[in-house]
């Protein structure tokens, strides 16, 4: 259709995030996107990869907090400088999404955005791009998309979606969303399984800027006037007024409330890597379930996750450990336990530790 074929697709990757539960690899001022966990890339920079054939390099952004953004230039050259955008204070993913969605309308406002992490892993670059191309031709037509992962187990730690009525009968699927669930707790996640029709909600997106735009006027409308000051270069007036908004996600203040919500069942392979517990996923198991990195030795352990940064860690005896070393700290943790290790950050500056935080 015409309007399909004028419109002119755009992504914006979010690379602000802290990365805690990574520590101590990962740090406030080199948090978790701009490691190698896997690979000779970042993962920030698998994130503007992947895009390749799907988002022309002009039209990729990326958001981070000015901290931050001489690290995104040192890992992404190439980047326009003016792609680089720097959010003068986290406010959540609303206030983020408005301001790059701002940028994107004053340069195309026909555009459509994809919105993307830099810290999530999709091994499958083609199926992925497929996902985004079909994201994009339902955005065309004035809905808001979410990514929809099919879920492999009750994992308690992430949103879900419910589907709803399908939308045509292009593929991948695309369903209205029939509802939106905050993170259950374990019996209500096995319920959600059981049911077959509810999907982890990704955190990726796509939509017209426009059609976005108008649903944060109509439930935001402080965060679009300030995000909007802000991409036109409204100055220290417009950063302080950002720096006052309310932390809010997106998902609350849009998705959750809008009309036109649709999700696009997701064909490739994802992971949010969001702890330690999660690298056997992406490093490998043995066959006593340990995942390692660097020099390691490890002995009659079991269901293990251990990286060595400048030393041998040997480790005897043990089951459902984490055991990571850098040369200023290590972490020793239960498995079980690996999302808690953002409460050893947020202890740090009490014990006096506030520089390996």
């Amino acid at each position: 259709m015409p309007t399909r074929t004028r419109r002119a697709p755009w992504a914006v990757i979010m690379a602000g995030g802290a990365g805690t539960r990574f520590w101590p690899l990962s740090r406030q001022r080199h948090p978790k996107q701009f490691l190698r966990l896997d690979g000779p890339r970042t993962m920030l920079q698998e994130a503007v990869a992947r895009l390749r054939g799907a988002v022309p390099p002009r039209r990729v952004l990326v958001v981070a907090p000015p901290a931050l953004a001489g690290l995104v230039r040192q890992q992404l050259p190439a980047l326009p400088a003016e792609n680089l955008l720097r959010e003068p204070a986290a406010r959540g993913t609303a206030a983020c999404l408005a301001l790059a969605a701002a940028h994107v309308a004053r340069r195309d406002p026909q555009g459509l955005l994809a919105v993307l992490t830099a810290d999530h892993v999709i091994a499958d670059r083609a199926a992925f791009r497929s996902c985004l191309a079909r994201a994009f031709e339902v955005a065309s037509e004035g809905w808001l998309v979410t990514f929809g992962i099919r879920p492999t187990h009750p994992e308690t730690g992430y949103g879900y979606v419910r589907l709803g009525a399908r939308i045509d009968r292009g593929r991948p699927p695309a369903h209205r969303a029939a509802g939106f669930i905050e993170k259950p707790d374990a019996r209500a996640a096995r319920r959600l399984l059981a049911r077959g029709d509810a999907r982890w909600n990704s955190g990726m997106f796509a939509w017209r800027v426009d059609a976005f735009l108008a649903e944060v006027v109509r439930h935001a409308p402080q965060v679009a006037r300030v995000a909007a000051a802000l991409a036109g270069g409204g100055g220290v007036a417009a950063r302080r007024a950002y720096g006052r908004l309310a932390p809010a996600p997106v998902d609350v203040v849009v998705m959750e409330r809008a009309a036109r919500i649709a999700v696009v069942e997701a064909t490739f392979d994802w992971s949010d890597v969001g702890s330690w517990d999660a690298m056997p996923s992406l490093w490998g198991a043995d066959a006593a379930g340990n995942a390692r990195r660097g020099a390691t030795l490890l002995v009659d352990c079991r269901d293990s996750v251990v990286h060595s940064g400048s030393r041998l860690v040997a480790v005897l005896g043990v089951e459902g450990l984490v055991v990571v070393e850098t040369p200023d700290a290590v972490l020793v943790c239960p498995r079980a336990r690996a999302q808690e290790v953002r409460r050893i950050v947020a202890a740090l500056p009490r014990a006096g530790q506030r520089r390996l935080g």
